[in-house]
């Protein structure tokens, strides 16, 4: 990047800087798309994505936070994998007639007419009369959207050379919106901003989904769902493993609110609703599948046969204070994932079943989480917990587990529903980073396979060197019901001596941020805590 874009630069001049640098960039390509006049041609996600990237880079500097400009980018990608949904082979539409997801003036063919003004114009016209349409899933998609790129050269360069001549479709052109979810995962890599909240890899979510094995008929929630990956992940496991059995009621149930999410950024929540359409889930004039909300303040109106989630970290609730209104919690506390652990509980059906990814202090945490741990161990199955390790998430240094239970109650006798909690140790001796080594799904392919080892008695599981069972009784007689087990013993000496000095590097640098993070959270804490007479001294 050069050093005139670096300076600060008037959000006025901005516009013309992106203007020139993305004509550059993208002038032979267009040129090219212009003269052939041929259909656009797949091109690999990441090259779509870094290219979409690289502009987007441009365009901060008018000072749109990492989040907003995602979602600028994403108004007008969702406008046209909208229109290639539309346009797909009959085989991808199960051979019926599709309703399209924007309807015919407001498309993306109605911007690609326009030029100069009358586009800029046009594509606000859109943004607001498809925002208007409330109660759908589309009207809450486009909820007070609004344009922030004004120089009209610009937004057309964007729309006619940079997203238009490509095809934003996989190679067997089922559109599956990696583009989208990459350049999600973009923003989520810009720390700065804490857009890594939103985003949890997505071979750990694959993994959860292949353990819970969701089937038709069953109803799936996310509390809190980010932008929709854990339902997009749960939807893709039905069609791969249970078409045939798509077509019917299940089917219309599954577009219908057999798969729904909780969100409590209303920005975020538009992700999710624009990913879930283009993923196949519901319709554009449907009841919005998203509901904007804070999970934890009331209790649930509806039950679910599965939960999936990874609740957000932090404390409070949204005004600072403890969920005293939640009757049906066990225990009261500010610790947020306590209190989604709570409920969860509450919102799965008898025999429900729950993942959900939760840091080391619930494991531990004394006073409500001990009581916590005990009602859950005994009105439930808490039979697999998933030991992570670090490296795999945005916020470097966190460290967290995926709990496995399901809500069966005690059993005869009043005997307690745990019988054996298996503990899979992923985090001993195990190296992965965002960049040199990251996490795939076949990582975690000898932790599902130990997961399925019993089939559905899980106390008949196969133990390895990775994978044993604590019995209940073992578990009620720790300190403080403490759950933070392990398996294996580290051999940090030996794995540190062939660790590569960048993997090392690496790990320091997540050690040192982890260290500043904490100590920012006690200067927050202290000054939010300080009383205005003591300012005034």
């Amino acid at each position: 990047m050069s050093s005139d874009i670096e300076k600060p630069t008037p959000a006025s001049s901005v516009d013309a800087v992106a203007s020139s640098a993305l004509d550059a960039a993208t002038a032979p390509q267009a040129a090219d798309a212009r003269v052939k006049a041929t259909p656009a041609a797949p091109v690999s996600t990441s090259t779509l994505v870094n290219r979409l990237w690289s502009y987007c880079e441009l365009l901060r500097h008018s000072g749109v936070s990492t989040l907003d400009y995602v979602e600028q980018l994403t108004y007008l990608l969702f406008l046209k994998m909208a229109d290639e949904r539309a346009n797909r082979p009959a085989i991808f539409r199960r051979n019926a007639p599709e309703e399209p997801l924007v309807p015919e003036g407001r498309d993306w063919k109605s911007l690609m007419t326009r030029s100069a003004e009358a586009l800029l114009d046009h594509y606000e016209f859109i943004l607001k009369d498809l925002g208007q349409r409330g109660g759908t899933m589309l009207g809450e998609v486009f909820t007070k959207a609004q344009n922030k790129i004004q120089e009209p050269a610009v937004l057309e360069r964007l729309i006619k050379d940079l997203i238009n001549p490509y095809t934003w479709t996989t190679e067997n052109q089922d559109l599956k919106g990696d583009a989208y979810e990459g350049l999600l995962q973009r923003g989520a890599e810009d720390r700065k901003t804490g857009a890594g909240q939103y985003f949890t890899p997505r071979p750990l979510i694959d993994a959860m989904v292949d353990c819970v094995r969701p089937k038709p008929g069953e109803w799936i929630t996310d509390p809190a769902c980010g932008t929709g990956g854990f339902l997009i992940a749960a939807h893709a496991h039905l069609v791969e493993n249970h078409e045939d059995e798509l077509y019917g009621d299940k089917g219309r149930a599954l577009q219908s609110g057999a798969i729904t999410g909780y969100e409590l950024v209303r920005e975020t929540g538009r992700l999710a609703l624009m990913n879930m359409l283009l993923h196949g889930i519901g319709s554009s004039e449907a009841k919005p599948l998203i509901t904007i909300q804070d999970s934890l303040a009331r209790p649930p109106k509806r039950h679910y046969d599965i939960v999936l989630a990874n609740p957000p970290f932090g404390v409070g609730s949204v005004t600072g204070e403890s969920y005293t209104a939640r009757t049906d919690f066990w225990a009261q506390t500010t610790n947020k994932q306590l209190n989604f652990v709570q409920h969860i509980y509450n919102l799965l059906k008898t025999n429900g079943r729950a993942a959900l990814v939760l840091p080391d202090n619930v494991l531990f945490e004394g006073g409500a989480g001990e009581s916590i741990r005990r009602n859950l161990l005994n009105l439930c199955d808490v039979h697999t917990l998933l030991r992570l390790p670090t490296g795999i998430f945005y916020a470097n240094g966190v460290k967290a587990n995926v709990l496995f239970f399901d809500k069966t109650g005690q059993r005869s006798g009043g005997r307690p529903g745990t019988r054996k909690l298996w503990v899979y140790d992923f985090r001993t001796d195990q190296r992965f980073t965002l960049k040199q080594r990251q996490l795939g799904r076949q990582h975690l392919d000898d932790f599902v396979a130990a997961y399925h080892s019993g089939g559905r008695d899980f106390t008949e599981r196969t133990p390895s060197d990775r994978f044993r069972s604590y019995d209940y009784d073992e578990l009620i007689a720790r300190d403080k019901v403490n759950l933070d087990l392990t398996v294996l013993r580290s051999d940090t000496a030996a794995s540190t001596k062939y660790a590569s000095p960048d993997v090392i590097a690496q790990e320091i640098v997540d050690e040192l941020e982890v260290a500043l993070a904490e100590f920012t959270a006690v200067v927050q804490a202290l000054k939010k805590d300080r009383s205005p007479s003591t300012d005034d001294k």
